[in-house]
């Protein structure tokens, strides 16, 4: 009898620590990949703290890379595209719009990434990150344009929107490389928390299924 309950006490734990994982993807430029930093001090990374209070199965993939366009990021999708993703948070655009990429252009290939998440994923959740130009620019119409596709994307798409990723670090020295564009460690705090405000409730969601 002993025997019978320690088993069935043990069979109790596997069957809790089996809980499915649940991956969060996130597929970005240098902003996420932490340009100059160690990759555990960037944002996606500094996640699993904030993750690990809600549950212990969540894993996040920080699929960002230095330089990267919405182009590149169409070249770089498909071998992403071989495990289940749970979560995909999408922050491209910027680079793009620094080389004058028509809008329309930009638009095409993050509806196209979308596109193909979703026909692997059809349960996926969504996050767009929004993007406006950090340093001032001339070209005003061009800079506003720009500045709607993500909110845009998100209503079209049921996703979720983080409406400016560099809030709050944007041009602020205490908070950037010498550049005054790319985050330090610092600004990737709080770059944290301008995501984890949207982030959150889709967490405990995703946790509670």
């Amino acid at each position: 009898m002993l025997l019978s309950l320690l088993c069935c006490q043990i069979g109790c734990a596997r069957s809790t620590d089996s809980s499915p994982m649940k991956t969060i993807l996130v597929f970005g430029d240098s902003l996420s990949a932490g340009l100059a930093i160690s990759p555990r001090e960037a944002w996606p990374m500094l996640l699993l703290d904030k993750l690990r209070p809600i549950s212990s199965h969540f894993r996040v993939t920080n699929a960002s890379a230095s330089g990267s366009t919405t182009e590149d990021g169409l070249h770089r999708l498909p071998r992403h595209l071989d495990r289940p993703i749970d979560i995909f948070v999408l922050e491209l655009g910027i680079n793009d719009a620094w080389h004058g990429v028509p809008v329309e252009t930009i638009r095409a290939n993050l509806q196209s990434i979308i596109d193909q998440v979703k026909a692997r994923n059809p349960n996926v959740v969504l996050v767009v990150v929004g993007m406006q130009f950090p340093l001032p620019s001339s070209e005003t119409d061009y800079m506003t344009t720009f500045g709607k596709v993500f909110g845009e994307l998100a209503d079209k798409n049921h996703a979720a929107l983080v409406p400016y990723l560099l809030d709050g670090v944007a041009g602020s020295p205490e908070l950037n490389l010498p550049d005054r564009i790319h985050p330090n460690a610092a600004g990737h705090k709080i770059l944290l928390e301008n995501v984890w405000r949207i982030l959150e409730p889709i967490a405990r969601d995703a946790a509670a299924k």
